[in-house]
């Protein structure tokens, strides 16, 4: 049973995790519109729900690996291929890119879904599909959460979001909420601290 993004923004909403304000996003962007993610993902029955959506629309791909970017990504990645019946991995920082730790590794040719969060700019996403060229695996797309660009990305692949919905994001030089002088919040797992 197919989910409505209307449900899935309902979700987001009654879990606390769209919040208002000024925010600055891991891509840089600032925005007046969150999306916290672990508000949603700390109830095992809503990553169940929204990752078996995400298989759902997969399956087909016969899919091998679900690969996610930490943090996000890896709850994603493991509900994902769990309900897909295959393994899953990770791809942490090292520096400014994505490598496989803890003795994951890929073969070539296997079938690979990146899975991620919140899709923003698509740097995460991005950092895991540069991470997969040198394995040489087919890669059959990507499946995200929240896609904060209505629609508008382009990765280069086939792209699965449950929700797309048109935020608007500024550079900081750019950003009216700046202009006005009003403080900002960093809440991504990149900068961890309000101003």
């Amino acid at each position: 049973m197919s989910i409505s993004q209307e449900e899935i923004l309902r979700t987001f909403r009654d879990c606390g995790a769209v919040l208002s304000g000024h925010f600055r996003l891991s891509s840089g962007k600032h925005s007046d519109t969150y999306f916290e993610k672990f508000q949603v993902l700390q109830y095992p029955h809503y990553v169940q729900q929204l990752c078996g959506e995400l298989a759902d629309r997969v399956r087909a791909q016969q899919v091998d690996v679900v690969v996610g970017p930490t943090t996000g990504g890896v709850i994603i990645a493991y509900e994902v291929a769990r309900q897909l019946g295959t393994r899953a991995i990770y791809a942490e920082r090292e520096g400014e890119k994505r490598v496989l730790r803890r003795g994951f590794t890929l073969h070539e040719g296997e079938r690979v879904l990146v899975v991620d969060d919140i899709l923003t700019t698509g740097g995460s996403v991005r950092e895991v599909l540069e991470m997969l060229i040198p394995y040489r695996v087919q890669l059959v797309g990507v499946g995200i959460l929240v896609d904060r660009t209505g629609g508008q990305a382009n990765l280069g692949v086939r792209l699965e979001s449950l929700l797309k919905l048109s935020v608007e994001s500024w550079q900081p030089e750019a950003c009216p909420l700046c202009a006005r002088g009003e403080p900002i919040t960093e809440p991504g797992s990149r900068f961890l601290q309000a101003r």
